[in-house]
């Protein structure tokens, strides 16, 4: 005896080895033998024999439109219907065939219970119909996409939706499924597809469409937004007798620091800090401050950078040459060894003299007579001996290391020409300003917390740093309270932090108090948009560290072994890559010789093996892990004392 059955979803035959009240032991045609539930079955049959049974049965097609205009409106059973379409007496093999005919067109028939059914409703089976049409259709239109792309050619509609299928993928597009399924069948990414089609003419502008595409995907136009009463601002404000000076990257636009000096009969000195103070205008929930909101910092990189505000807010506040833009200034009185006897804190408008850049200045201001010859060097003379008091109270010594400055000239040619310069970090120059910012930030930080007010402050215990509503030491730059406030142009931590500390001097309301749910949204929202922002400066950076290397035609360089295994640094830029050929015995900072091939701008990758080591050491030191993120501030590259490098 045979039987014809479902099983998992599928009808099958077999033949009948046992049979208990509630199940069957069935062998099917291939040898395998399996248990069927008895309410399963849906033909007992003696011939013909299971395989042919089906095959027979399979081999006949029937008029699914005829069936379902003859079947009856109520639910019916395909015995029923077997005996209406083909007589009184169907054969086993016609009824199977009724059977596969009814279980294979849902769209036709509704399943209603074991071999029983009930015929779509006319609606229904139109809309069915329709999306079965529609379907065919696409499948045909994805098939044409395919054909084009595998000869290289983007389709146009494919066109349109290129940063879909490069940077945010959908699945539920046509486009999507074209694009992908030649992706499988040549064995290529996407983004090499798209190369190959020639949609990708610029690797520099892949890179940063991505980037727009996810973290700007709205565009990086600042809406509609009204300009502040800005000379009513200034005129509320004195305007003092001194003359300020700047010391910033060349490249640099978003003045937000600056520096004077004023001496005394008693041979002390007045150091003053002045920060610009853009938080005068951008008021809380104003519109500017909305904008700050959303972007939360200036976004950098090498060659170009998206502000945080727009540049005719930026061109008003920054401390730019020739201006006499508003400041909250810090001012300490030192005696002549350096060390502080007063300070306060004043709202006012300073001229800026100079905007000196790192590159014009040498360290000739640590020498007391050498200083002499200039008014300027004088002043950072004096700046100097105030930074080396303040140093040694922190008892946190700076290391010199080697980090990079990225300058891209794109006059030179279509996509610009690279420089990379090495800086050396914790020369004299950069341990002044790094030491009047911390100053800066824990003396302001100080003020804020003994004015129980609320601020984004920056903790550090146990090579841990956070950001808190509520200040704490900072063990990393040995200080007991810290946050950034000395650049509110680019960082909306410090435009929260310069809002609060105005109210303070004001004695208003501040904006937020410690618990608000507002500030603390901010202070998530900063860290994890700060430290995305850092990561992608990082990536272009390592994109212009291979671009220099194919300008430059380098195929083997110098390079540095470091504590992660198989990872080596170049010397003469930042780039780190793996070798996996790398002896095993080399100790960290060891200096070898490595080949450079196959640069992939795409995918930022470089192909790079051992060729030895060298005999004498690299004289260019670095902070290895800068790479990784094991740096000073947990949340930037460049150490929490530093300014994040400016390019443009």
């Amino acid at each position: 005896m045979h039987v014809f059955f479902e099983d998992s979803g599928q009808l099958r035959t077999g033949t009948i080895l046992s049979e208990q009240p509630a199940s069957l032991q069935v062998e099917l045609p291939t040898g395998r033998r399996l248990k069927v539930r008895g309410d399963r079955v849906l033909l007992r049959f003696m011939q013909p024999a299971p395989a042919e049974a089906l095959k027979e049965a399979q081999a006949q097609t029937l008029d699914l439109d005829f069936l379902w205009a003859v079947c009856p409106d109520d639910e019916f059973s395909c015995e029923d219907l077997a005996r209406d379409y083909f007589g009184d007496d169907p054969s086993s093999v016609q009824q199977i065939t009724m059977a596969l005919t009814l279980f294979s067109a849902p769209i036709y028939f509704h399943k209603k219970g074991r071999g029983r059914y009930k015929k779509a409703s006319e609606d229904i089976l139109n809309a069915a119909r329709a999306s079965l049409a529609r379907k065919a259709q696409e499948a045909a239109q994805v098939e044409a996409w395919c054909a084009e792309l595998q000869n290289h050619v983007m389709p146009k509609a494919l066109q349109q939706k290129l940063p879909m299928l490069l940077y945010k993928p959908d699945k539920n597009f046509l486009e999507y499924k074209a694009f992908q399924a030649v992706c499988e069948t040549l064995k290529i990414s996407p983004v090499k597809l798209a190369e190959r089609c020639g949609m990708i003419p610029s690797s520099h502008e892949y890179h940063f469409n991505h980037f727009l595409t996810n973290v700007f995907p709205n565009g990086i136009a600042f809406p509609d937004w009204e300009m502040p009463d800005i000379i009513k601002i200034n005129n509320s404000l004195p305007l003092v007798n001194a003359r300020a000076f700047s010391i910033d990257d060349r490249t640099t636009t978003e003045f937000d620091d600056a520096f004077s000096v004023k001496y005394f009969d008693n041979g002390h000195a007045e150091i003053g800090i002045h920060i610009a103070a853009p938080a005068l205008a951008i008021t809380h929930g104003s519109e500017l401050d909305a904008i700050a909101r959303s972007r939360l910092s200036t976004v950098y990189m090498p060659g170009r950078k998206i502000t945080m505000l727009p540049d005719e807010v930026i061109d008003v506040f920054t401390l730019k040459a020739g201006n006499t833009p508003p400041v909250l200034s810090l001012y300490v009185e030192i005696d002549n060894t350096g060390a502080p006897v007063t300070q306060r804190t004043e709202l006012e408008r300073i001229t800026i003299a100079a905007n000196l850049c790192y590159e014009d200045i040498v360290d000739d201001f640590t020498d007391a007579e050498t200083a002499k010859l200039s008014e300027l060097s004088q002043a950072m003379h004096t700046l100097w001996r105030f930074v080396q008091h303040h140093s040694a109270l922190r008892g946190k010594t700076e290391i010199e290391r080697t980090e990079f400055s990225f300058y891209v000239d794109w006059n030179a040619a279509p996509e610009g020409i690279i420089t990379i310069m090495p800086r050396r970090r914790g020369s004299p120059l950069d341990r002044l300003i790094a030491e009047c910012a911390i100053f800066v930030n824990n003396q302001w930080g100080q003020l804020l917390a003994n004015h129980q007010t609320a601020g984004l402050y920056r903790t550090q215990k146990q090579n841990r740093v956070r950001i808190s509503t509520r200040p704490g030491e900072h063990q990393g730059l040995g200080v007991s309270h810290y946050l950034w406030a000395t650049s509110p142009i680019r960082r909306y931590s410090d435009m929260i932090n310069q809002q609060q500390l105005l109210a303070v001097l004001r004695q208003e309301k501040p904006p937020f108090e410690a618990n608000d749910g507002a500030l603390l949204a901010v202070l998530s929202d900063f860290e994890a948009t700060y430290r995305q922002y850092a990561e992608f400066q990082k990536g272009m950076e390592r994109y212009w560290c291979l671009r220099w290397l194919l300008q430059e035609k380098t195929e083997a360089a110098e390079a540095v072994t470091t504590r992660r295994a198989n990872t080596v640094r170049l010397t003469h830029i930042p780039l780190f890559t793996t070798l996996a050929d790398l002896p095993g015995n080399l100790s960290p900072g060891r200096a070898i010789q490595v080949s450079l091939n196959n640069i992939d701008l795409l995918f930022l990758s470089v192909e790079a093996h051992f060729l030895g080591t060298l005999a004498q050491p690299t004289n260019i030191s670095f902070a290895e892990d800068e790479e990784f993120g094991d740096d000073n501030d947990g949340i930037s590259k460049t150490p929490e004392e530093g300014k994040i490098k400016e390019s443009q």
